[in-house]
């Protein structure tokens, strides 16, 4: 090996050698402590704080939801009493109009 060969030991794991580099954190770690992540190897506790990042973002768009729900309710009760009330009309336009024929 050449003099500027590194060798690089484990953060976890001291005897084990790197087999790479954490791309979050920057530390080198063995195989067993690094886990595919988006296409890339990320050490645990990367892994964990980008999950955590993740589950804040859905959070913030779980807040939404009741007011969304609220609001797709209102649109529903107004078109089911809308079509109702049009039906209303036509019903009775209709009756009318068979009385006035019959007399």
């Amino acid at each position: 090996m050449s003099r500027f060969a590194l060798h690089h030991r484990c953060w976890n794991h001291e005897p084990r050698e790197a087999v790479c580099r954490c791309p979050e954190c920057g530390r080198s770690f063995c195989r067993e402590c690094v886990t595919e992540h988006d296409a890339r190897l990320v050490c645990a506790a990367c892994l964990e704080s980008l999950g955590r990042a993740r589950g804040v973002r859905r959070r913030n768009l779980r807040r939404f939801v009741p007011a969304a729900m609220a609001l797709g309710g209102i649109v529903l009760a107004w078109m089911i009493f809308y079509g109702a009330g049009q039906a209303a009309i036509l019903f009775t336009a209709r009756m009318e109009q068979s009385s006035w024929q019959s007399r």
